[in-house]
């Protein structure tokens, strides 16, 4: 295992960004040394594993609990459902779904086949209407896709967003009126288009009534799952409404890829036995050079050219890569499909990818919650999901306004 890292790996390894290192280096916490020929910053691999043991060691050293009652029933309605991580979330907090709005059909025959008793609303957005649901839900949920959209006027409104999944969100939002609305997206949505796009939900979130709480970016190792995910959150508040929304607050532990796939904590018994996708001969004899939490540089340069192609001659650190996952380090976020060459997740111990029920766990899915489809159909469903635990803990900061609202309204 080689004893430098690039900023980009050390970065990784830390779950900071590379902002936060460089500041870092600046401070004297890290200390880098100069590649002669590129002049990249490199960080002996031993400090930096210390470094984030002693992070995590500072974080567990707080007592932190998000969990709240609901004083109510509370009711949720969530767009671009997808195959329920964000619902089952809510759920476990304790909030009501009463429909589910999803267009792929796999998805759809997941949600019907676990929770027959939802609502699903399956197809196009766009041909449903929702003012049935008028002033009788809480919350409107939902995961749209990040589209740009037409700056032709001086001030972004919702016209301008039409033709795009966010007019729709923001059309049932409008239709609806719920106390508070949640848009959940990729940390990317920050830089999307210079930051216009983000600027332009926030401006017509304002035009229909709500006023949106500072965007934060929720790192998914704060709030038990074990993964490097981020996702951004977009909160409104009706305008109507002088309560504060609070952020979950991040948890006490950092749980790795042992605590996911192994009996402790977060599950009870060892993951099930499930089918998952294969390696080509090929990338077996690549990957069974390279050691837990190893990739690409850890291969022999000649391996390393072969394997990397013109990627090789390119700059940055391609960490996912010839990537094989370690026990004692949370997993890289996981993508829709489990062996592509830019994205490997290798099992630490055997040269494999994530089985389907593996990836589940990952993305803290319940053990008996079953995917519809053939095995890639499922990997997707798994992929696109916002990670259970993480929908849960938002569950809670929802459910902790609504109980402050609902007491504040109560008849003197």
């Amino acid at each position: 295992m080689k004893q430098y890292l690039t900023l980009a790996e050390a970065s990784e390894i830390i779950g900071k960004s590379k902002e936060t290192l460089r500041r870092w280096d600046r401070e004297g916490k890290l200390s880098a040394v100069r590649e002669p020929i590129s002049n990249y910053r490199l960080y002996k691999r031993e400090q930096v594993e210390n470094l984030f043991s002693n992070f995590i060691q500072n974080e567990e050293e707080k007592f932190v609990s998000n969990y709240v009652q609901p004083n109510h029933r509370y009711t949720v309605l969530e767009l671009f459902a997808g195959a329920g991580g964000l619902a089952v979330g809510m759920e476990m907090a304790g909030l009501n779904c009463v429909a589910l709005n999803e267009i792929d059909k796999w998805a759809c025959l997941t949600l019907r086949k676990n929770r027959p008793n939802w609502n699903v609303l399956e197809g196009d957005i766009k041909s449903f209407d929702f003012k049935k649901y008028y002033n009788k839900v809480d919350v409107i949920t939902g995961g749209f896709p990040c589209q740009a959209f037409s700056y032709a006027g001086k001030k972004l409104g919702l016209a301008d967003a039409r033709g795009t999944l966010f007019y729709e969100f923001a059309r049932v939002v409008k239709e609806v009126k719920p106390l508070i609305c949640i848009g959940e997206n990729v940390r990317g949505l920050l830089s999307h288009e210079n930051g216009k796009t983000l600027q332009g939900m926030i401006s017509i979130l304002d035009e229909i009534g709500y006023k949106v709480v500072p965007v934060q970016v929720l790192k998914a190792i704060n709030l038990k799952v074990p993964q490097k995910r981020e996702r951004i959150i977009v909160v409104g508040i009706r305008k109507d409404i002088n309560i504060e929304y609070q952020y979950p607050k991040s948890y006490n532990k950092i749980y790795n890829l042992k605590d996911a796939l192994k009996k402790g904590e977060l599950y009870n018994c060892n993951v099930p036995k499930s089918p998952g996708a294969k390696y080509p001969k090929s990338k077996i004899e690549v990957l069974d050079l390279v050691p837990p939490k190893g990739y690409w540089r850890d291969l022999p340069l000649k391996i390393q050219k072969k394997f990397m192609g013109g990627s090789f001659y390119l700059g940055g650190g391609k960490t996912g890569m010839a990537r094989r996952i370690g026990w004692d380090e949370p997993c890289l976020t996981l993508t829709c499909s489990p062996a592509q060459k830019q994205t490997e997740r290798c099992h630490p111990d055997e040269t494999r990818p994530f089985t389907v029920r593996e990836y589940a766990r990952i993305q803290t899915f319940p053990d008996d919650w079953q995917f519809e489809g053939a095995v890639s159909q499922q990997y997707k469903q798994i992929g696109n999901a916002v990670p259970v635990n993480l929908g849960k803990e938002v569950g809670y900061s929802i459910i902790s306004f609504l109980n402050n609202y609902y007491s504040l309204s109560k008849p003197k």
